[in-house]
């Protein structure tokens, strides 16, 4: 009888769940940001970007989560919108994320609003910014050539599409900047849109967008709202 007693509590001991002898491995709890696809305007190509994807980065945004996209600037918009769907899906195949965020300049509002309204892109796309976007068309198009420049021109058939019925479609977030100083969006007024968050901003040319440090600030807080 003296080694019955450790026969028996062993046996009891491997009646015990599992679980309580296995250490919890805690699960990182730390929010991963929204992906951020930058798009840029006409005549233009990703490296418009780099100094807010920089400031994006030391304020602790993953590298795989800002991309700054390329794409040729003189094909009609709605040919960039498809490049830009697949841009898109990559990305969101790549991180694992749900949706995205797009950061636009000037012309690179035209091609993701087309994306969002005609593509299904509102189920992808978190918040979308448009800094000194012709979204109701600009005059200076008419100095320019090729299907992207003509479909910016005020009352174009593809802004007439692009604009009619809900100009912010969809369960995206939308927000706009503007500069009453910008000499190549004419008029102001082109810049904002029904359903949007409309912001005006200090005196900026048409360039400054991308680089000004105060209306980073303001994009990075926009689009960090939605992150949970």
């Amino acid at each position: 009888m003296l080694h019955a007693f450790p026969a028996i509590a062993l046996a009891s001991l491997a009646l015990l769940p599992q679980t309580a002898a296995t250490p919890a491995v805690a699960a990182d709890a730390t929010p991963r940001p929204d992906p951020v696809i930058f798009v840029h305007g006409w005549n233009s190509d990703g490296s418009t970007w780099n100094t807010m994807a920089a400031r994006f980065r030391s304020d602790g945004w993953p590298a795989d989560r800002l991309h700054q996209w390329s794409y040729p600037t003189a094909q009609s918009n709605a040919t960039s919108a498809s490049e830009l769907a697949e841009e898109i899906d990559r990305v969101l195949a790549a991180t694992g994320a749900a949706k995205v965020d797009l950061v636009t300049h000037s012309m690179g509002g035209l091609s993701s609003r087309y994306y969002l309204k005609n593509l299904g892109g509102d189920r992808k796309v978190d918040a979308w910014v448009s800094l000194a976007g012709p979204n109701h068309g600009t005059d200076t198009a008419y100095w320019c050539g090729g299907a992207s420049c003509s479909e910016m021109r005020p009352g174009s058939t593809f802004l007439q599409d692009l604009n009619a019925g809900d100009e912010t479609p969809g369960t995206t977030r939308y927000a706009t900047w503007w500069s009453a100083c910008d000499s190549i969006i004419n008029p102001d007024s082109t810049v904002a849109l029904t359903g949007a968050v409309n912001n005006q901003t200090a005196c900026l040319q048409h360039s400054a967008f991308p680089t000004d440090a105060a209306v980073y600030k303001e994009v990075k807080r926009y689009v960090a709202s939605g992150d949970r």
